[in-house]
């Protein structure tokens, strides 16, 4: 999968660095996968939560943070919405951010 923008993931583990090795592991797993549909993800990532209109949040870092993510599976793209805190994570609307 390609993904964009690895540029949000980086800003974010700058500002919690504990955030960052299970950011890296994220990306080198979705980097090298072949998702084509939402089962896909699910098969690697069994917590992971799939939403309508193809997007999805991961748990990062044991649940720490939320990674919401919108899916383009017919052109392999993975574009990143949302990277936050839990807190952070409550204020947004994920269908629409």
């Amino acid at each position: 999968m390609r993904i964009i923008a690895r540029k949000t993931l980086i800003g974010f583990w700058k500002k919690w660095p504990d955030s960052e090795e299970p950011l890296k592991a994220w990306f080198k797993v979705a980097s090298e996968a072949e998702w084509k549909n939402p089962q896909d993800i699910k098969t690697q990532y069994k917590n992971a939560s799939i939403l309508k209109d193809g997007r999805a949040v991961f748990n990062i870092a044991g649940n720490k943070y939320r990674l919401v993510v919108w899916m383009n599976y017919d052109y392999g793209v993975v574009y990143i919405r949302f990277i936050g805190t839990h807190k952070e994570y409550d204020r947004i609307d994920v269908q629409t951010i």
